[in-house]
């Protein structure tokens, strides 16, 4: 099999570390993994909305003056832009892999409620002055119980890697502008919208016991596509990065293989 060239996006929040498990298992290919706009080391733009994104995209793609189309993997809220990217300029990649797709607007899904009150949680930071802004928005609790609620393993000692990674990765947002913009566009737009437009081969790995976006809701999702399969993991939730970055990779590479 000839050696391909693997884009990956993260999830909302986080940094190109947290997909690094995973591609640590894709040594057999190239891979690539920006920091989203408006966290850690990623570009700063004018505004932090879905079609923005696309357009980031777009450039960085081009940028990496490729041979041949690469493959693109985005992770939850990279999910949606990679979908969204999928649908405008599907000729530029080869196939498309979504892990822990945001299958449904999470405001209407299992946990609305919670996301109606990260709403308000994100607003409440942009309107706080300065310093006190970020300190409300990096709060360690609030960056805890996000761990908390997703962590489904029961192992210790990968629960408290889990819980230190977020507590590295998921303050390094720009402003409280880019953190809070980029969760709107999160919370707004599903990959839902656009499946029906993605005619490159899709790939979903979803999480059992992901309770962000259900099984039963990716199995919806996945016949909205012209030309996708769905593969979900036993055991575990929204972070399929964290918790079975092997299974992933090995889901990845036989999908690779596929003609």
């Amino acid at each position: 099999m000839a050696k391909k060239t693997i884009i990956l996006i993260h999830g909302f929040r986080g940094t190109h570390d947290g997909l690094g498990l995973i591609a640590s298992h894709l040594k057999k290919h190239a891979t690539i993994i920006p920091d989203l706009p408006g966290f850690a080391e990623g570009d700063t733009l004018e505004r932090y909305d879905l079609d923005a994104y696309v357009e980031w995209l777009a450039v960085f793609i081009k940028k990496q003056n490729l041979k041949t189309p690469p493959i693109l993997l985005g992770h939850s809220f990279g999910s949606i832009v990679g979908a969204a990217y999928a649908a405008k300029y599907g000729d530029t990649i080869e196939k498309l892999i979504l892990v822990n797709p945001i299958g449904a607007p999470a405001l209407e899904g299992p946990r609305g409620v919670l996301s109606k009150l990260a709403v308000f949680y994100y607003w409440l930071g942009t309107v706080l002055p300065g310093k006190l802004s970020h300190k409300w928005l990096a709060s360690v609790a609030v960056v805890d119980i996000m761990s908390l609620t997703m962590t489904k393993t029961d192992d210790k000692k990968l629960r408290a890697y889990i819980k230190d990674q977020h507590r590295q990765y998921f303050s390094l947002f720009h402003s409280s502008t880019s953190v809070s913009e980029s969760f709107t566009t999160s919370v707004s737009n599903s990959v839902r919208d656009v499946a029906k437009k993605i005619t490159v081969p899709t790939l979903l790995i979803a999480g059992a016991k992901d309770d962000i976006t259900p099984v039963s809701k990716q199995k919806e999702l996945v016949q909205l596509f012209p030309n996708a399969q769905l593969e979900v993991i036993e055991g575990v939730g929204h972070l399929t990065h964290y918790e079975t970055p092997d299974q992933v990779s090995l889901l990845v590479e036989a999908f690779i293989k596929l003609p």
